[in-house]
């Protein structure tokens, strides 16, 4: 498993006009293969009177699973700009479909890689980009009187809250490096006096937004 990487936040729709024709972005996550087909076909489906659905994805720790769709645009000017967009971002798990709608204004081969890889573009921000971190969630079982420090403690630091749960005791998962578990079970065990209990949770991507 990949301890960082970039991918698209949210499945996200984003139209631009370029010389009367319309270029509508439509970016998201897609972790196989599979997903990323579900998503152009459903795509198409929903724009079938649209002149070209073109698509792109990119997948996988390695980025090995790689393709590109031009749906009838002359070879080239469609699906790749919409690839080269994924990759100079350095997004993994990411599809997108442009959908254009013909305007009547023939762009040339020049004129459609630069619409598609500026409609990707613009999609992908509008979209926005996360991190996703490798962390280890650390429970910590707190009387209620330590709460009120803890959560203030835990805001000012550089520690981020997953969730907070409520029963006899009050039991807060945190996400933490791997390599900063001890250090974190000593800085908690001094802000309580030695009165949290410790579980060492599993793996799990925490997400944090990437600003452009």
């Amino acid at each position: 498993m990949l301890t960082a990487y970039n991918t698209i936040k949210t499945t996200k729709e984003h139209e631009i006009v370029i010389q009367k024709s319309r270029f509508i972005a439509h970016t998201a996550r897609a972790e196989t293969a599979e997903e990323a087909i579900a998503f152009i076909d459903r795509i198409k489906k929903q724009h079938k009177d649209a002149n070209h659905n073109c698509s792109a994805y990119l997948i996988g720790e390695h980025d090995h699973i790689q393709k590109a769709n031009d749906d009838g645009e002359p070879s080239g000017t469609a699906g790749l700009p919409i690839l080269e967009v994924i990759r100079k971002r350095g997004l993994k798990d990411t599809v997108i479909v442009v959908t254009r709608y013909f305007g009547g204004i023939k762009l040339g081969a020049g004129g459609l890689i630069r619409a598609y890889g500026k409609s990707a573009s613009e999609g992908v921000e509008a979209a926005g980009v996360v991190e996703r971190r490798l962390m280890k969630v650390m429970t910590a079982a707190i009387d209620y009187t330590w709460l009120g420090k803890i959560e203030n403690e835990l805001h000012a630091s550089s520690y981020e809250i997953k969730e907070i749960r409520y029963g006899e005791q009050v039991e807060v998962d945190v996400f933490v490096e791997g390599t900063q578990v001890n250090e974190y079970m000593d800085w908690m065990t001094e802000l309580t006096n030695g009165q949290a209990v410790y579980q060492e949770g599993e793996l799990l991507y925490m997400e944090k937004d990437v600003e452009f």
